[in-house]
């Protein structure tokens, strides 16, 4: 089985990493004019927001 691990960068987007591969960059703030993905517009709106890391297991 995959290992997924979903973190959450501070101040920064979502990153879904499968087997030690970073697969997506998710927006975490709202602003990217590439929804779901992140296009780096959470540097220029000075997005707030804590780490944190998810393992997903079954």
């Amino acid at each position: 089985m995959a290992r997924v691990v979903i973190r959450g960068f501070e101040n920064g987007p979502y990153e879904v990493n499968v087997d030690g591969k970073a697969i997506y960059h998710l927006c975490r703030c709202g602003h990217s004019e590439n929804k779901p993905y992140c296009d780096g517009h959470h540097k220029k709106v000075e997005f707030k927001a804590p780490p944190f890391e998810l393992e997903i297991t079954k």
